[in-house]
């Protein structure tokens, strides 16, 4: 196993979180990994759940979460899929590296996913975009200050074109206008945080061709395509970026968002796993 997996390579302690998230069916694989980014977590409900671990249980989790992020693993059962999801993620802000950010897409490799979806709620910079609306992720621009590779010896120097999957999306635009969800294709600028961006700084991203804003996910895309496995990203564009909005930015309007809409991403998410499945 590739070394980036360590403590896992062998490890008695991942063999144990592999047993109890993977009981129910023996060596039957997971079918895909989801991160679920600030008010992205409701989407564990939506399946029949199957096993379920908090992160406090293993030591190789960070102990510090943000609001909003419940901190354990599920795998749930949708669509006579098995989807591994971790309820938490994982931020530079936080003091961590971009390496140790991306533990739960190291996780979800170690595991023998071959899928993953990120998810993040993000600040709208693009005009067409507005509050409550959905954007499948295209490209990132990494302005985290930091790589997930930084320090791995093996072919670290990967291609990142297309690190995106977009076909599983692009079926979805019909269906989604359909059921009255307003749904983009964008790039998503990764910023460090974690206080918001100022309206100078927006400014600056949309010249360099971003649609939204976000502190996450640009870590996990890179060690996700490190490690093989195909990527999507889904973002909620929870306000409107500093200086575009007289509101002022704020967490608990982020949240308060995510959960207006939150019929709107479940409805999103259950068709995106009966296409990706077909993709």
């Amino acid at each position: 196993m590739c070394a980036v997996f360590l403590p896992f390579d062998g490890d008695e302690e991942f063999g144990q979180l592999r047993r109890i998230l993977t009981a129910d069916a023996g060596e039957t694989p997971l079918d895909f990994a989801v991160v679920l980014g600030s008010g992205w977590g409701h989407l564990v409900e939506m399946g029949h759940l199957v096993a379920e671990s908090s992160y406090r249980q293993w030591s190789w989790f960070p102990e510090h979460l943000i609001s909003g992020h419940a901190g354990r693993m599920a795998v749930i059962a949708v669509q006579n899929r098995r989807i591994l999801c971790f309820a938490g993620r994982f931020h530079c802000y936080q003091g961590l590296s971009a390496f140790d950010a991306a533990l739960p897409v190291r996780v979800a490799a170690a595991l023998g996913c071959p899928k993953i979806l990120l998810t993040c709620a993000a600040g709208g910079i693009n005009p067409r975009y507005e509050t409550g609306d959905f954007a499948w992720i295209t490209d990132h621009l990494n302005l985290l200050g930091d790589n997930p590779l930084r320090g791995v010896h093996e072919e670290p120097f990967i291609d990142l074109s297309g690190i995106y999957n977009e076909a599983p999306f692009r079926p979805l635009l019909e269906e989604a206008n359909k059921k009255g969800i307003t749904l983009h294709a964008g790039v998503l600028a990764a910023m460090a945080g974690p206080s918001y961006e100022t309206p100078a700084e927006i400014r600056m991203l949309k010249r360099l061709g971003a649609d939204l804003a976000s502190m996450s996910m640009a870590h996990e895309a890179i060690m996700a395509a490190y490690l093989g496995l195909e990527v999507a990203g889904l973002a909620l564009v929870s306000n409107r970026a500093a200086g575009l909005d007289k509101n002022a930015l704020c967490h608990e309007k982020v949240l308060a968002c995510a959960e207006a809409s939150k019929a709107g991403a479940q409805a999103l998410f259950a068709d995106l796993l009966d296409h990706w499945g077909k993709a």
